[in-house]
């Protein structure tokens, strides 16, 4: 296929960058795309090409893409859901005492608040009903496939296309891919020897059994991170004897936490500045964490200080107390927040094991060290398989490689959103984007901005495909990378921000700020664009 790159001086402003077999003659409102048989498409300036969209997921990320879409008057957009309702990592995470660590009001769509919330700090139920009314009122349901699990997704290069595949043997087509897959989706479980012979009861936190009663059960719960800080002291009142395995102890802050009085609400709805005012006060005070975490770790001392002293005020057990603060700089994994994790751990039918485990029988667990502990229920509080991304999605890209061998030595993409080879594919809460200090809905609406400025741009070249360079994909991660040098998440402890090749694929190196600067619209010369390839 013949190629040609047009350069052109717009009346007000500078020659463009190179584009790909097609020109904007804007001072005509006229698109010209010349084609292989010399037949031309035109388009006024007053239309707008309306790509078909799939979107991958009904977190936090696939709604919101979809309302910013539909209001930026993009409708063709179709959400395949693998689950019977929406809701993401607040779906799926139902077990006793699930909450936010971040603020209601922050964790909230910026054009969508909430005046309402009962607490300073959602729960799970609170938070699912929000995400439930976002699609009730932005009218996103019709939009859904529920039961869709999505396995394979190819690009087809000769209509410029991404075909997806579903478990249940349904296909898809649309000209754009967005996946809103989170990082949190996918339970790790660890590989324990004799787990498939253990006789009782076993789950993961993210898939609680509420069937299950564990009123006088033994209990083991292995791992003690995010979840388990959450559930332990919810079911610790109910069970006769709870194993708590440790593999390395957290770092836990009070939380600051309580419930919003009637008068609050009230303010908050009739003074929607008020309302304004209040979350851009806690987005600039958890705005000032990115400092300590990036540039001056030191700082952090004084919340270790805060948790030691917290962590001798509650638990009067001094072998529990010996094992319960960590060794690792504050930061370097996730720092916790819970008023009773402390307490819970304190109660006399709480074992604090810090032996690694050896195997697991059919009536209990076995440590390293020989002893043998029985239980009725194992819960896993492993976490996520957070630096896989979206695997163990089988996506192929433009020349019909896998992102899967793309990413064999960890996940890369531009400014998280876009990944080269892959046409038309876009990605939020993508590969160093995570956050440790503030929200991540506000990185999300960063990227729901990004992706709309993308695909105005692909509007101007309709069916066209655009693909991130590599030289500046490279160029951007190289900086990325730069950038965590020296952080506090590069200060030597194992944690799921690193892939397995001890690289930091999940965080993003500064302020949130910066990374909305950086992602304000699409330059296209990061791009090329391409039109169908009828040869193929």
């Amino acid at each position: 296929m013949n190629r040609h790159s047009i350069q052109f001086r717009l009346f007000d402003g500078p020659a463009t960058k190179p584009v790909e077999r097609g020109f904007l003659l804007s001072e005509l409102g006229v698109i010209v795309r010349p084609y292989n048989n010399n037949r031309a498409v035109t388009m006024t300036r007053h239309q707008q090409w309306n790509p078909s969209v799939i979107i991958i997921g009904t977190g936090f990320g696939g709604i919101g893409m979809a309302i910013q879409l539909k209001q930026a008057g993009f409708d063709q957009v179709t959400l395949l859901e693998k689950a019977s309702r929406v809701g993401g990592t607040w779906r799926d995470n139902t077990y006793p005492g699930a909450a936010c660590d971040v603020q209601s009001h922050l964790y909230s769509y910026s054009f969508e608040p909430k005046h309402d919330w009962s607490r300073k700090f959602g729960a799970q139920r609170e938070i699912q009903a929000y995400m439930e009314h976002c699609v009730e009122k932005y009218g996103i349901g019709p939009h859904i496939r529920f039961n869709q699990s999505v396995t394979t997704a190819s690009f087809d290069r000769s209509h410029n296309q991404w075909t997806v595949n579903t478990e249940s043997g349904d296909t898809y087509t649309a000209n754009v891919l967005i996946t809103a897959t989170g990082q949190l989706n996918r339970p790790a479980i660890p590989d324990i020897p004799g787990l498939e012979s253990f006789k009782g009861v076993m789950f993961h936190s993210a898939r609680w059994n509420h069937e299950y009663d564990l009123s006088g059960k033994r209990v083991a719960v292995i791992g003690t991170g995010a979840s388990a800080i959450q559930f332990v002291p919810a079911i610790v009142p109910n069970v006769a004897k709870l194993d708590l395995y440790q593999r390395s102890a957290a770092w836990v802050l009070p939380k600051p936490d309580r419930e919003f009085s009637d008068t609050e609400q009230a303010l908050f709805k009739k003074l929607p500045l008020w309302d304004r005012a209040y979350r851009s006060l806690i987005y600039l005070k958890n705005e000032t964490r990115a400092l300590a975490f990036t540039r001056f770790n030191k700082l952090l001392d004084i919340f270790a200080q805060q948790a030691i002293k917290e962590a001798k005020a509650r638990v009067t057990d001094p072998e529990k107390l010996e094992h319960i603060i960590p060794e690792y700089q504050i930061g370097c994994k996730r720092i916790l927040i819970s008023n009773d994790w402390y307490p819970a751990i304190n109660q006399p039918h709480v074992s604090l094991i810090t032996d690694g485990i050896g195997r697991v029988n059919a009536s209990g667990v076995e440590t390293v060290d020989g002893q043998h502990r029985e239980a009725d229920v194992i819960i896993f509080a492993t976490g996520f398989r957070a630096s896989e991304f979206l695997s163990p999605l089988q996506i192929t890209g433009r020349d019909g490689n896998s992102l899967n061998d793309a990413w064999a030595n960890g996940a890369k993409a531009f400014k998280g959103i876009t990944v080269s080879g892959f046409p038309n594919l876009f990605m939020v809460y993508g590969p160093n984007t995570n956050l440790a200090h503030n929200s991540i809905l506000y990185m999300l609406e960063s990227q729901f901005r990004y992706v709309i400025s993308a695909l105005k741009a692909l509007a101007r070249y309709p069916d066209a495909a655009m693909d991130v360079r590599e030289d500046r994909q490279s160029r951007y991660c190289q900086v990325v990378q730069h950038g965590l040098d020296g952080t506090v998440w590069d200060t030597g402890c194992t944690s799921w921000y690193l892939d397995a090749q001890g690289r930091n694929t999940v965080n993003w190196p500064g302020f949130t700020f910066s990374y909305r600067f950086a992602t304000r619209s699409v330059d296209t010369a990061d791009y090329t664009f391409s039109d169908p390839d009828v040869s193929h």
